[in-house]
């Protein structure tokens, strides 16, 4: 380096650090989002909402609550989850680390050999030399433009978006398996409507064959018994083998190999809470993951941007040397033997054949889908919770209906029974009666079912849970691990 140089080295330096106060390209803002007043079908705003209860106060079942805690410990996906999570933090710190100089060293021992002749130098005795040196080398780039600091936004906003959709995971798996379990519960009262109505067909076609053996019922009513009580019976093992599957399901959620569950309290027992509070639909854009998750992914396409952006202008990079050089190994810790150097270089693009361009223009298409891509999360949000909130409310008064009609259909039963013990009728009113009310019951459960199933779409649809903490999850799964 030629003396003096430094003298302009400092100040161009000095000059970086101003430049570097501001970062180039544009600064994150959310784009504006029309939010309702109220969701479609909530009578009036709220300020408490169902998504404010941890899971564990939702769910009263300690069965359920078990399975939950088993599935947030084993399951797969949490641990994928979380391993993209420790990936997505160790990103961020390779992004940060562009912050600092690097530093370096190298050490090295070589021999050469020369002819003079070769040199053009009259000589007939050739020269061989050794070196040996070390030395320490260090560089750093100034981020004149901010082209760094635009690359750790979009490496912090990857980190948040990940721990976000990691929240996304624990929450659907709590509503999976929750709804599971709710189907599993309907299943076994599905099965129990099909033993109870093979009981009573099996009952109806027994007696139809007494009778037609004495000659007093016809083979019109034996058959039709017959075919009900086949009817029944093939139902058996259809609903049993949608249990084994639904175990098996189940199983797979928790994180082990398919087996049987256990049951806690009766699908008609489990309490369905009659009014449910949602919250402001303002509160929806903070609190579901999903949601957080694709504005992460908005702040890290615009800080790409603005990094894209400063590749159109020039580095600024700082190097600098020091170390031993000589040609005897003694010589290299000697005063004599010291070399250095620092420098500073500025370097920029002239011609790229476009690539700086069209990968500026790649960075704003990316930012434009992911702004559509959170808009499209948003408008299903109000969606999906104005879809659970209105199947609440509707298979609320769907399952009022159905109760009476079960209920209906029971006293028909019993008075056809009556009448026909009395005389007064024939087995065919028995036996229609009854062809209703085994359907009826199945329909009634069915509801019941939907009905549990709407209440865990709606807390997932809230973003349940939102307040908790990521040691609170991982408490829950601790717990179910042990």
């Amino acid at each position: 380096m030629r003396p003096g140089a430094s003298r302009w080295i400092a100040p161009g330096v000095g000059a970086a650090m101003l430049f570097a106060g501001c970062a180039i390209g544009p600064d994150y803002k959310r784009p504006p989002v029309i939010e309702p007043q109220v969701f479609r079908g909530q009578d009036a705003a709220e300020s408490t909402s169902l998504a404010d209860l941890p899971w564990w106060e939702l769910f009263k079942d300690a069965t359920l609550k078990g399975l939950i805690q088993e599935a947030l410990a084993n399951n797969y996906d949490v641990r994928i989850a979380s391993a993209r999570v420790q990936e997505a933090r160790a990103r961020a710190g390779v992004a940060r680390s562009q912050f600092f100089p690097k530093f370096g060293y190298g050490f090295g021992v070589g021999e050469s050999h020369i002819n003079p002749a070769q040199l053009g130098i009259q000589s007939s005795q050739p020269t061989t030399s050794d070196l040996f040196f070390g030395v320490l080398s260090a560089s750093w780039e100034i981020d004149i433009w901010g082209r760094i600091r635009r690359l750790n936004e979009a490496a912090k906003a990857n980190l948040l978006g990940t721990e976000d959709a990691r929240r996304g995971v624990w929450l659907t798996l709590v509503s999976d398996v929750a709804q599971a379990y709710f189907e599993l519960l309907a299943l076994d009262v599905r099965l129990q409507i099909a033993r109870d109505s093979t009981q009573a067909f099996q009952g109806t076609y027994d007696l139809f064959q007494d009778r037609l053996k004495f000659g007093v019922a016809s083979e019109l009513q034996t058959s039709r018994a017959q075919g009900a009580l086949g009817a029944a019976e093939a139902t058996i093992p259809e609903v049993q083998s949608e249990i084994v599957a639904k175990e098996n399901q189940i199983s797979i959620l928790l994180g082990k190999d398919p087996g049987p569950i256990r049951r806690g309290t009766p699908m008609y027992e489990q309490p369905i809470v009659p009014t449910v509070p949602l919250g402001l639909p303002s509160t929806l854009l903070e609190r579901r993951p999903d949601i957080r998750q694709a504005e992460q992914e908005m702040v890290r396409a615009n800080a790409l941007v603005g990094a894209a952006k400063g590749d159109f202008f020039p580095k600024l990079d700082l190097k600098g040397l020091l170390g031993t050089a000589s040609s005897d190994i003694s010589g290299v810790t000697s005063a004599s033997s010291l070399i250095w150097q620092v420098a500073a270089g500025l370097a920029g693009p002239i011609f790229e054949g476009g690539r700086i361009l069209e990968s500026y223009r790649a960075r704003i298409a990316e930012w434009e889908q992911t702004k559509a891509s959170y808009m499209q999360t948003v408008i299903s949000a109000f969606k999906d919770v104005s879809d659970a909130l209105t199947a609440l409310s509707k298979l609320a008064d769907a399952e009022t209906g159905q109760v009476r009609s079960v209920k209906g259909l029971e006293s028909a039963v019993s008075h056809a029974t009556d009448r026909y013990r009395y005389g007064l009728a024939s087995y065919y009113e028995v036996l229609e009666a009854q062809q209703q009310l085994f359907p009826a019951q199945a329909t009634l459960a069915q509801i019941r079912r939907d009905r549990l199933l709407s209440y865990v779409k709606l807390y997932k649809a809230l973003g349940g849970g939102w307040s908790l903490a990521d040691a609170q999850w991982e408490d829950q799964a601790k717990s179910g691990g042990g």
